[in-house]
């Protein structure tokens, strides 16, 4: 099999909107219609609690890990990270522009892309990861975590792989797409209308 058809399966597999299934099986809702409007983690955290948005927030990380562990042996291209890094890349464009919500209402992306990038760079991720908790925690804004956490990231993949390699360029190409979907979120960080995780909202 072309292993450019692994492609085609990564973004299958990343379109799976467990958030949207979510919803339908535990409240008969469609989540799209509630809370952030989001179909991720947080919004499912929000909106029916924290143990389904844990859940969500695993099934959707396992969206971007396992094709990068497993089309490429299946395919033949084993070993090679520029196979690997479009498998995770395919999964997260399946998250955002899921085929099974006919391209619309996705999440941001941000699990999935931390369970490609668990798969290539552990290290970095944990990196990231620490930074997304603290600035959270500190703020209250699951956006603002994930933004800083898309800054980080790529400096930690940098500082320990150099900047040549094809999960140094994905990393930077992803901090870019992270930002992208999140443009909405940077607008109301800036007017003060963000949601924050726990609190209520205030205006600035």
């Amino acid at each position: 099999m072309n292993p450019a058809f692994g492609l085609l399966i990564a973004y299958v597999a990343g379109s799976i909107p467990a958030a949207y299934i979510a919803g339908r099986l535990v409240r008969g809702i469609d989540l799209r219609e509630h809370g952030s409007g989001n179909l991720g983690a947080t919004n499912v955290m929000r909106v029916m609690g924290a143990k389904v948005g844990v859940i969500v927030l695993l099934f959707d990380a396992a969206k971007g890990a396992l094709p990068v562990l497993l089309l490429p042996p299946l395919l033949g291209v084993h070993g090679s990270q520029w196979w690997q890094v479009g498998y995770g890349m395919a999964a997260v464009v399946g998250h955002v522009r899921p085929v099974f919500l006919l391209f619309r209402g996705g999440g941001k992306g941000v699990a999935t892309a931390a369970g490609v990038f668990g798969a290539l760079a552990f290290i970095p991720l944990l990196v990231s990861v620490a930074v997304f908790i603290a600035v959270v925690l500190a703020s209250g804004y699951v956006s603002l975590g994930s933004l800083a956490s898309a800054v980080v990231f790529p400096l930690a993949v940098i500082i320990s792989s150099g900047i040549r390699t094809p999960v140094a360029v994905a990393a930077i190409a992803m901090a870019v797409f992270v930002f992208w979907t999140h443009r909405s979120n940077i607008g109301r960080l800036r007017r003060g209308e963000e949601h924050r995780f726990g609190r209520k909202r205030t205006a600035a």
